[in-house]
């Protein structure tokens, strides 16, 4: 092999092997792990798909690789002129046959687990060791997570469950909004969340603590602010919780206010794509602000639309309080 072509090789060669270690160093560094979390059951089927296709397609990448390596330095030019064929091969029907044929059992055999393992994914089981399988309706909003609790209750952007009980989700967006997908990978795939159609999802966390997710479909300027997290706790706090939830309050409307408000107008309501709320007259007006949730006004897309009065009562107070005569 001439030596230009041989630094040619070696260079290509180094070039893959650097880039590879810088992916797998961002995978490490970005998640903690270069493999799907698992605090649920099925998450957990579908870390046990992932494992199995990657090591097919790795044992395959491996084999086609060094083949390629192999065949490389076997049949290299040997002097012969560049402009010299050469030797010619023509059919070889049992190395054909064979080639077409391992693919097929492959394909058959990742096919085979997905379709045993699925079962595990996508049914939801009526109960855990803390009780029975729990509903809640989960809407994506431009651009925050609204979640609504069997009792009426509700919460902006953070889903407080009890642990070790199924949670069965009732995926949707409302008809004037637009396409959004809700993913907590620890304990979930992603489940679009899509207007005038309902979805389902469902998971069980295996231990308290807090997940975090985010929104997986690009649906607007402040995707990025499109943050979720689910916190699992003990049942009776979670009970205490929801309970909690039903009376107008102030954590309420900072809950609103954050998720809600904030990704437009600024955490301190200084105004980032809205305009500032300090000193804004409309939120000294409960019923001029009432209107403008409900309605949007502008690029302000219509978020309190379809709001319980507790909602609008704990955010209306709260920018009141914070907000109105410049803070």
């Amino acid at each position: 092999m001439p030596a230009p072509v041989r630094r040619k090789l070696l260079f290509a060669c180094l070039s893959l092997t650097a880039l590879a270690l810088v992916l797998t160093g961002t995978a490490l560094a970005g998640a903690g792990r270069a493999y799907p979390p698992a605090g649920s059951p099925n998450a957990g089927g579908i870390r046990d798909l992932y494992w199995v296709v990657l090591g097919v397609t790795g044992v395959i990448f491996v084999i086609v690789e060094g083949a390629l390596i192999l065949f490389v330095v076997r049949f290299r030019n040997r002097g012969r002129a560049r402009s010299a064929e050469g030797p010619q091969i023509r059919g070889h029907t049992r190395l054909e046959l064979i080639w077409t044929a391992i693919p097929v059992l492959i394909l058959a055999g990742i096919i085979t687990v997905v379709f045993y393992k699925l079962p595990g994914i996508k049914d939801v089981p009526a109960a855990g060791a803390a009780g029975p399988k729990m509903t809640v309706q989960v809407e994506g909003r431009q651009f925050y997570w609204r979640y609504t609790y069997p009792n009426g209750a509700v919460s902006i952007n953070e889903l407080v469950v009890p642990a070790q009980r199924p949670i069965y989700l009732v995926v949707t967006a409302p008809s004037f909004d637009v396409i959004h997908s809700w993913w907590v990978p620890e304990l979930a795939g992603k489940m679009d969340a899509i207007p005038g159609k309902t979805n389902h999802t469902w998971f069980e966390a295996q231990s308290p603590g807090i997940y975090q997710g985010q929104c997986a479909e690009f649906c607007g300027i402040e995707h990025a602010m499109m943050l979720t997290h689910v916190r699992a706790v003990p049942n009776g706090e979670y009970e205490s919780w929801v309970a909690r939830q039903l009376h107008v309050s102030a954590n309420i409307g900072r809950m609103t206010f954050e998720g809600a408000c904030a990704p437009c107008h600024g955490l301190q309501g200084e105004g980032i794509i809205g305009p500032a709320l300090k000193g804004n007259a409309t939120i000294a007006n409960p019923e001029q602000l009432r209107k403008l949730l409900a309605n949007g006004k502008g690029k302000m897309p219509p978020v309190g639309n379809g709001w319980t009065p507790k909602e609008l009562a704990s955010l209306t107070a709260y920018l009141k309080q914070e907000f109105a005569g410049g803070g």
